[in-house]
Parts: C-alpha cells; sequence; structure tokens
C-alpha cells in the first residue's frame, strides 16, 4: 500500500470540489439570496448530522476487512453484504427521524418570513429522503478504502460532490429559487453517485458471492461502530450547535455571513483528512510502537505543512473576501474567517489522536473524551454568544478545538508534540488579532506578516521530520541545478 498515493488521491477528491464550492457559493449567494442560503445551509447541516446513522459501520466495516487475512474473501463478503443492509435499515429509521426533527427546528425555532418557513416544511420529506443514500455511503467507500481502492472511491466521490453542488444551481437559474427544486437535484446528484458507488464495492468485496448475512459479524461490527456511532452524536453537538445556535438567536443573514468562512476553513482539515485516510488501513495490523511513531510523526508533519500557509491565509482572507464576495458581506465574514481559520487549525491536527484511537481499536476512547468536552463547550458557546455574537461563536470554536486536541493527545500519549502545538497555537491567533485590528496593507499589517511568518516558518521546519526535510532539500537543490 502506497500511503503517498493513497494521500494524493485523496487530496485530489478533496481540492476538486473545493474549487467548484469557490465558483458556486456567490452564484449560489446571486440567485437564491444570503436567507434562502442559510436555510440551505442548515438543511445540508442536518443532512450531515443524521448521516450519522450510519451507526459508525462505514469505519468499523474498513477496520473489520483490513484486519482480515488476504484470503479471506468469504468472510469479506459477509462483511460487506452485513453492513450493507444493516446500513440501509438505519439509513431509513434516521429519515424518519430527520423528518420530524427538522419539521419542529424550522416550523417553531427557526428566525426567518411566513413564506419562507412554509416552504422549507414542504421541501423536508425530500431532504429525508437523502438520509439512507448518506448512511450507505459510508460503507461503501469504508469497502473500497479496505481493499485499497482509493483512486476509484475518490473518482466516484468528487464527480458526486460536484454534481451536489452544481445541479441545485442549475435548478436555482433555470426554474427558481424554490427548496423544493434545490433539494430534489441534491438528491438526484446523490442517487446517480450511489448506484456507482455500489457497483465498485460490490466488485471490490463480493464479486462472484451470494447475498450472504452472518449474526456473528453483527456484534464485530456494532462494537466497534457502536462507539463511532455514539461518537458521531456527540460530536456534531459540539461541531454544528454554533450554527444552530445563530440560525435561533440571529436569523438567517447572520448564519450566512458565519457559514461561509466557517465552510472555507473547513477545508484546511483536507490534508489530514487525506493523509489518515489512507494510513487508517494499515493501523488495525501495526504493533503498538509502529502506530505511535506513526502518530508523532503524522502531527509533526501536519504542523510544519499547515501552519504557515494557515496564517498567510489569516492576512489575507479580509482583502480577498471583499473582493469575492462585496465590500458588505465580505468584511463582515472575514472577520470571523480569521479566527475560525485558528479553530480548524486545530481541528486539523486533533485527526491524528482521533484515527490513531480508532486504528488502534480503541474508539470508546474518543467518544469518552467528547462527552466529557460537551457541558464545558455548551456553557462556553452560549456565554460567548451572548457577550460577542458571532466573533464569540468563532472564538469557541477556538477554544472547543483546543480542548478536544489536548485531550485527544493525551490520550493516544502523543503528547511530545503538544509544546509546537501551543506555540504555533499563539502565533496563528496573534496573526488573527492583527488581521483584524490592522487595515491591510498597513505597516503594523506588513510587520505582523512578515515577523510572525518567519517564526512560523522556522519552528515548522524544527518540527518537521528530518527524512522528509531532508528530501525536501535534495529536491530543491535538484531544481537549483537544473
Amino acid at each position: 500500500m502506497s500511503v503517498g498515493r493513497n494521500t494524493t488521491y485523496n487530496l485530489l477528491g478533496s481540492l476538486i470540489p473545493l474549487a467548484v464550492a469557490l465558483v458556486t457559493v456567490p452564484l449560489y449567494i446571486h440567485h437564491i439570496g444570503t436567507e434562502r442560503y442559510g436555510v440551505l445551509s442548515i438543511a445540508f447541516l442536518f443532512l450531515g448530522y443524521f448521516g450519522l446513522f450510519d451507526l459508525g459501520l462505514g469505519r468499523a466495516t474498513t477496520f473489520r476487512m483490513a484486519s482480515l487475512p488476504e484470503t479471506s474473501v468469504e468472510d469479506r463478503a459477509t462483511v460487506f453484504w452485513t453492513a450493507t443492509t444493516l446500513n440501509l435499515l438505519m439509513g431509513v429509521i434516521g429519515g424518519l427521524i430527520l423528518w420530524g426533527f427538522s419539521w419542529y427546528f424550522f416550523g417553531h425555532h427557526f428566525k426567518t418570513t411566513p413564506d419562507l418557513r412554509s416552504e422549507i416544511l414542504e421541501s423536508l420529506p425530500i431532504l429525508a429522503l437523502t438520509v439512507p443514500i448518506a448512511t450507505i455511503t459510508g460503507v461503501l467507500t469504508g469497502t473500497l478504502q479496505a481493499r485499497n481502492r482509493f483512486l476509484e472511491a475518490n473518482v466516484i466521490s468528487t464527480t458526486s460532490t460536484v454534481l451536489f453542488q452544481i445541479f441545485p444551481l442549475l435548478v436555482a437559474w433555470i426554474w427558481g429559487p424554490r427548496l423544493e427544486g434545490l433539494l430534489a437535484a441534491a438528491l438526484l446528484a446523490r442517487l446517480a453517485a450511489i448506484v456507482i458507488l455500489f457497483r465498485s464495492a460490490h466488485r471490490a468485496a463480493a464479486r462472484g458471492r451470494p447475498i450472504t448475512l452472518n449474526r456473528s459479524e453483527i456484534p464485530m461490527l456494532l462494537g466497534f461502530g457502536g462507539w463511532v456511532f455514539v461518537d458521531g452524536i456527540l460530536s456534531p453537538i459540539l461541531a454544528m450547535v454554533d450554527r444552530f445556535a445563530i440560525g435561533a438567536f440571529l436569523g438567517g443573514s447572520a448564519l450566512t455571513i458565519y457559514t461561509v468562512p466557517y465552510q472555507l476553513a473547513q477545508r484546511i482539515t483536507i490534508l489530514p483528512n487525506a493523509l489518515l485516510s489512507a494510513i487508517f488501513p494499515s493501523l488495525p495490523s501495526s504493533s503498538e510502537e509502529q502506530r505511535k511513531t506513526v502518530g508523532i510523526r503524522s502531527t509533526s508533519l501536519l504542523i510544519a505543512m499547515l501552519s504557515t500557509p494557515v496564517l498567510v491565509m489569516i492576512f489575507f482572507m479580509p482583502p480577498l473576501f471583499e473582493l469575492w464576495l462585496g465590500h458588505g458581506i465580505g468584511s463582515a465574514a472575514a472577520e470571523v474567517g480569521v479566527l475560525i481559520l485558528v479553530g480548524f487549525w486545530l481541528n486539523a491536527l486533533a485527526w491524528v489522536p482521533f484515527t490513531w484511537l480508532q486504528g488502534s481499536g480503541r474508539p470508546d476512547i474518543v467518544t469518552k473524551v467528547h462527552l466529557l468536552e460537551i457541558p464545558p463547550c455548551l456553557l462556553i458557546l452560549y456565554i460567548l454568544l451572548t457577550e460577542y455574537g458571532i466573533s464569540g461563536v468563532a472564538l469557541y470554536i477556538i477554544l472547543r478545538n483546543a480542548i478536544d486536541i489536548i485531550l485527544l493527545t493525551l490520550a493516544a500519549r502523543l503528547a511530545k508534540t503538544l509544546p509546537y502545538i501551543l506555540a504555533l497555537g499563539m502565533i496563528l491567533l496573534g496573526s488573527a488579532l492583527i488581521s483584524r485590528n490592522f487595515p491591510f496593507g498597513s505597516a503594523a499589517w506588513w510587520a505582523g506578516l512578515l515577523v510572525l511568518g518567519s517564526v512560523s516558518l522556522g519552528l515548522s521546519w524544527l518540527i518537521l521530520p528530518k527524512d522528509i526535510g531532508l528530501r525536501l532539500l535534495s529536491a530543491g537543490r535538484q531544481l537549483a541545478i537544473r
């Protein structure tokens, strides 16, 4: 298995939809307005949350198949059919629950006009139909990853995501911005992709084998997946409650101002997700010492690769957002965006202990850590939202992810990297404060960029694994000679 090649496939599979999103977000806002875009973002947020009804079987399927010997053809087929059947059943149940929950939220607690509220409620059955498709995607993708079919998985996933972004926009442009049409187009995009994904996963794990369900596999899958499932309930409480709170207290326009930079900052996790998804199938069969080495090297590599680019993004976000979205929305979004970037830098690094613990067969520790975090984090969010509005919610993102990475890193016994995380985190936070408080291009702005950027580069080089650093130097020399 080539981790580098599979990481590259995962990166491309994430970057292409990002490029499409950069083009489509302003088009969405233009064609459907900030209020509807805020509603649509909440609808897709619901869809993402209720995707947890896959019971954690996506990751459990990868773990189980990766731990099987290569010769266990019958066992792989049994795992595939058992996990897929369970997944589909739970997706139907999740869709019904989503319908009821979203009806209650949008009908009674979401701040919007009566006409738009009626339109939202009429579109909810379509949203509910998307849940079984979302849940079964995890098992099918996990199957392909366990079988080292990363290229195939990413081609299908990228195509699906791009269509998911473009189809609703085309509907808005041709027929108008009503939510029923937008969600129906999104459903069609996902449905087309799931057919192709199923054929590929079936070919990789169960081709030529009859449909076989084995009850003995269910406890194994649910034993691992159950903890992932519970964490899938707990983590979104921490990760999504910010946008629900803004929607309930401040309304759809404020939600759009917050959501646009949030969705872009979230893309920082593309690199750790790509790297650790490629590494995960090798962890179940590795020794603890090997896993620890992988964990420390992965954290060091991500700190070195992400810190300075994120710092540059922080300094240049305000002028770029004004150019992209206009002075009004762009300026307001950038003010919270520079803080959200710091939060997602921390979140990106937390992927390492998160994956390390699951790959070690201890998803229960991840779940228990997140359970501990919920009460203090919800209190922090309430205080910051009521005192500072949207900027307070952005500060919540930083504090929540700081608590998360400290606890997970200690639990995974990877604390060697915490001093570097703390040092670079303070540098990035300082960069965000300078970007918010000094005009673009001013003397203080340039001084902050050059001084903090230089320190970030130095620390990044110091923590970069030496063998990777030497390879980079060698590649640089060869380019210079040419």
